[in-house]
């Protein structure tokens, strides 16, 4: 698999997937890495890594019409064949969606279709969990398309609520979680168990 990264901040998970390709954990290799923020850690963990990595943003192209086609562009030249959105926090194009129908992936630190939609990120997302009293939470791998946090769920897993939990507590072991499920379902892609043009949705539980 020929990965195509869009990322806006820390890049905690772009660096998982990075470790992940060297060590040949999983068959795959980042071909480019984009982002939205010229100031992200993300595009320095790209350039550590010898990858080639990107600021294109309405900063650097006239408009959201330009800067979908450019992102088209860039994706297609590089030959990527799967794009993954690890904390990207902008809108895909529809020109990026056409081209790669059923090929593009975001996660999201919710159980989907929980707490999620615009607006609902980050800490945002395990505040109102915490404040509804929720039992579990978790995090979800799905589909892009052309509503937020709306496509076909890929897989999922749940962690449990702790009565002790504040914020950051749960997004700790969250994004521990989330960090090891990326490579799990990258390794079932990649491996034809999991065929993306035929997603259902694939639970397992996982606490922490």
């Amino acid at each position: 698999m020929n990965l195509g990264i869009l990322a806006s901040h820390e890049g905690t998970n772009l660096q998982v997937i990075l470790d992940a390709c060297n060590q040949k954990t999983i068959n795959a290799s980042v071909s480019v890495v984009i982002s939205n923020n010229s100031a992200s850690r993300a595009l320095k963990r790209a350039r550590e890594s010898n990858v080639l990595g990107l600021h294109m943003s309405t900063k650097t192209h006239f408009n959201e019409e330009k800067l979908d086609i450019a992102i088209t562009e860039i994706m297609k030249s590089n030959q990527v064949n799967l794009i993954l959105l690890a904390g990207y926090m902008k809108k895909i194009g529809p020109l990026l969606l056409n081209q790669y129908k059923n090929r593009i992936i975001n996660s999201h630190p919710s159980l989907h279709p929980l707490y999620s939609g615009q607006g609902m990120f980050g800490d945002l997302v395990h505040q109102a969990v915490i404040e509804n009293k929720e039992e579990f939470s978790g995090i979800t791998l799905h589909l892009v398309d052309h509503d937020y946090d709306h496509g076909p769920k890929i897989a999922q897993k749940t962690v449990k609520v702790l009565p002790t939990d504040n914020i950051i507590s749960l997004k700790k072991r969250i994004q521990f979680v989330e960090h090891q499920f990326w490579i799990e379902t990258l390794q079932k892609i990649s491996q034809k168990e999991i065929d993306l043009d035929d997603v259902g949705i694939e639970e397992e539980s996982f606490q922490v």
